[in-house]
């Protein structure tokens, strides 16, 4: 893999949900005891950010170096109460592209810092698309999220742990390239293959996505991993706006017999990509494809199955966003217990809280629907690319002040 290192030796555990993800990740900050690394792209400041809030002051004042690094859009509206806790303390809060509002409307809409990644002494991370808030517990009511994370150890976290440093050190410069580097990137090829050791466990490989020269490696591993299915894609994934070239492979995999299944939100969350969504389904429906629309609450997870033996999990969703302007980070994962479980996971959400959708009857109406959606499609399509060529900033990281 190009741009990317298959590692042999990791081990992994699926962890679904806030109630999964939360227990875990905050007993291992609690048993830091040299650095902590986090990135996530919301904090907020409620009862799951207050623990993690507690949790690094802690860490920090018994010595550990303590990173975070949060998105100025998704966590525009911190307090400066909860940012002077942290900092007083000792813990490094760094915010990705901080903008003021104009007439209380954010203005740093697009490349974000997406990414939800942890490292530990450089022994432990995590990554997957839960951020610190409480709509991740269902404790929260009915619109908390369904989603995943993933512990893991093992030689990747090497990569994970440096990922984050140079992020740091670079201050988020590295990903924003003049339009000459980005046209030159955009013609270099980018191969993703099968690891050169067959194994059935323990290979794991980080694709990132950012706006230098790995632009499309998360597309890719998914187009990779689809071309390559032999009996059975399972995707879930919270926004589905793909390429031409991904709804390809997915077609491509139903008609010479792969039974693919995507879970996709039946509550959704943005009124503009829901009908644009809903205008795929008879396209991919037609030739066997199975959609189904998961109902119980909002579908938060960008994770996938294939085969009963590769997975990918991380913070890129099939949509625009992810796949052109923000900056993201999956796992692909060759390990057969892991695979085994998400699948059983996402199959339990299919048998229990989706509805199939099934194909639309013909009607004028019908028609005219699917023709202005089809040209909406392809209109938001290529605003990733209409970005690149407006004037704006370079996004950076800045340090919060204690004073902030």
């Amino acid at each position: 893999m190009r741009n990317a290192v298959w590692r042999a030796d990791n081990t992994f555990a699926l962890l679904e949900n806030g109630e999964g993800y939360y227990p875990d990740l905050f007993k291992a900050i609690d048993s830091a005891e040299d650095e902590v690394l986090i990135e996530t792209f919301i904090l907020f400041d409620d009862p799951v950010g207050n623990q993690l809030s507690g949790r690094l002051c802690a860490a920090a004042q018994r010595g550990c170096r303590i990173e975070m690094t949060i998105d100025g859009y998704g966590s525009h509206d911190l307090p400066k109460t909860f940012i002077t806790k942290l900092t007083e303390a000792g813990v490094r809060l760094h915010i990705y592209d901080p903008q003021p509002t104009l007439l209380g409307v954010r203005t740093n809409l697009f490349r974000r810092l997406h990414r939800k990644l942890v490292v530990i002494d450089r022994k432990l991370a995590y990554i997957g698309g839960i951020n610190y808030s409480h709509d991740h517990l269902e404790e929260s009511g009915s619109d908390s999220k369904q989603d995943y994370s993933l512990r893991v150890s093992g030689p990747v976290v090497n990569d994970i742990h440096d990922l984050m440093e140079e992020f740091l050190r670079t201050g988020g410069r590295r990903h924003n390239k003049s339009l000459l580097a980005r046209w030159r990137d955009r013609w270099r090829s980018t191969i993703v293959t099968e690891p050169i050791a067959i194994s059935d466990s323990g290979l794991a490989a980080l694709l990132v996505r950012d706006n230098g020269a790995h632009r499309k490696d998360i597309e890719l591993g998914y187009r990779a991993m689809i071309r390559a299915a032999q009996s059975e894609i399972v995707i879930a994934n919270a926004y589905f706006l793909p390429g031409l070239r991904l709804l390809r492979e997915l077609r491509r995999a139903a008609r010479r017999g792969v039974d693919v299944h995507l879970i996709l939100q039946g509550n959704g969350d943005w009124a503009l990509l829901e009908p644009l969504t809903e205008s795929l389904y008879d396209s991919l429906i037609r030739v066997g494809v199975v959609v189904h629309e998961y109902c119980r609450r909002p579908m938060h997870g960008k994770v996938a199955v294939m085969d009963g033996q590769l997975s990918t999990i991380g913070s890129s969703n099939l949509d625009p966003l992810s796949l052109f302007l923000n900056l993201e980070a999956n796992l692909f994962i060759r390990d057969k217990e892991l695979a085994t479980e998400l699948r059983s996971s996402l199959m339990g959400l299919i048998e229990k809280d989706c509805k199939t959708v099934e194909l639309a009857a013909p009607s004028l109406f019908a028609g005219l629907k699917r023709i202005r959606a089809y040209a909406m499609y392809h209109l938001l399509r290529r605003f990733p690319y209409w970005t690149g060529w407006l004037p704006g900033h370079a996004a950076q990281l800045k340090l919060a002040n204690v004073k902030t």
